[in-house]
């Protein structure tokens, strides 16, 4: 995150998913950024509300929270926003509820404040919460987080269409060569996919798409490795492993049972003898 806020130029703004919280973000200086939040998630003013009078003054702001919940069995009802947006995109009518001049529940005093969008999209059932500091409308923040997404291609088709999720590496050389081999696949994946004429799934396929998915499973039924013709130096390694074993139980890791016994003390006359 640190190095993300420094690379960071004058027009650009980091986009990130719910893994990263504000507090992260505004701890490192990010003063650009539009990030998910959870649905449960609650916020508070930045300005406390006015002393009524009687006991202590209060110190915080209201609390906030965007989105209805239940909490043991009891709703609790959302906070009335500071404006609505709506949109048209397509044949579909978006509508945006906006709350403005926040910060968070544990935020202390002159803390840096934000704006927190609730988008609702008939085409999804659940809304999509956002966090930004930016002072652009929720159709523009909407954008940008949507922006987000083909950058999670690449990693989608190299790790659940071509398997590399469920490969394990330790050593510090094939940690760096396994997601590099792993990205290079999925992108050469993906543009083939994307060039190639759509290829159905089966006849119940009527309308495919250019998915990298349909190309693998294709791909799945050809004799290919195993009949074409590679190179001498590309060859499988003949190696027996049917004795190993498998999952956790593989591990090579030592416990006190596989540890040599420690040696123990001679006795005083061996000692003497030895002298």
């Amino acid at each position: 995150m640190r190095e993300a806020v420094r690379q960071c130029a004058t027009d650009d703004a980091l986009v990130l998913d719910a893994g990263f919280g504000v507090a992260l973000l505004q701890a490192e200086g990010a003063t650009r950024y539009v990030v998910r939040r959870a649905r449960n998630a609650t916020f508070r003013r930045a300005t406390p509300p006015p002393y009524g009078g009687r006991g202590r003054p209060p110190t915080r702001g209201e609390v906030v929270r965007p989105l209805p919940r239940t909490y043991r069995g009891r709703p609790i009802p959302a906070t009335p926003p500071d404006r609505r947006e709506t949109w048209a995109e397509g044949d579909a009518l978006l509508r945006a509820e906006v709350w403005a001049g926040l910060v968070l529940p544990e935020a202390e005093a002159n803390a840096p404040t934000f704006t927190v969008v609730a988008l609702y999209d008939p085409r999804h059932r659940e809304p999509l919460l956002l966090a930004s500091p930016l002072p652009v409308s929720a159709q523009v923040l909407r954008a940008l987080d949507r922006d987000r997404w083909p950058v999670e291609q690449l990693p989608l088709a190299a790790k659940q269409m071509l398997g590399a999720a469920r490969h394990f590496v330790h050593a510090p050389e094939t940690c760096q060569r396994l997601p590099e081999l792993a990205l290079l696949a999925g992108s050469v994946l993906s543009y083939a996919a994307a060039t190639a004429p759509a290829i159905p799934t089966g006849f119940w396929d009527r309308c495919p798409k250019a998915t990298p998915g349909r190309l693998r499973r294709l791909l799945a039924r050809t004799a290919f490795p195993h009949h074409f013709p590679l190179p001498a130096r590309l060859r499988e390694k003949a190696a027996v492993t049917s004795h190993l074993r498998t999952g956790w139980w593989g591990q090579r890791r030592r416990t006190t049972a596989d540890l040599p016994p420690a040696p123990t003390a001679a006795p005083a006359a061996d000692l003497a003898a030895a002298a």
